[in-house]
């Protein structure tokens, strides 16, 4: 934990000095209706339906059974970081791969098995393992 606190530290002193935060996103996938918030710096993110644990890292909601709010992260660097998120009932978890393949894109991909679904007539369904998301300005 001690570990990723300097790492965040030194994340904000960086962004301060340059003025980029790679890590603090608004993401969204439009054929399958998902977003995706992030901020990999602070909690600053009220997630929809959890206001009363307070600001979080970060969330993926939209057209999937739930909210799945981030528990954990690990940045590679710029472009690289893996998220861990789990349902709003604290159930279930998921790793995710997130690579930011331009300005404008990321590839976010599920590791292992992919325990987020979404409703689809009477039936929950696996979404997709990998999503190309784009980047809301």
């Amino acid at each position: 934990m001690r570990k990723k606190a300097t790492l965040a530290a030194m994340l904000c002193i960086f962004t301060a000095v340059f003025g980029q935060q790679p890590w603090k996103l608004k993401l969204h996938q439009p054929e399958e209706k998902i977003d995706l918030c992030i901020d990999l710096y602070e909690e600053s993110i009220e997630v929809p339906g959890m206001e009363a644990f307070g600001p979080m890292n970060g969330y993926l909601g939209g057209n999937i059974y739930g909210v799945w709010y981030v528990v954990g992260f690990d940045i590679k660097d710029d472009q690289h970081a893996t998220l861990t998120i789990a349902n709003d009932l604290g159930s279930e978890d998921q790793k995710l791969s997130l690579t930011q393949t331009s300005d404008s894109t990321c590839l976010l991909k599920f590791l292992g098995y992919n325990a987020v679904k979404r409703a689809q007539g009477k039936k929950l369904v696996k979404i997709p393992g990998e999503l190309k998301m784009l980047i809301q300005k």
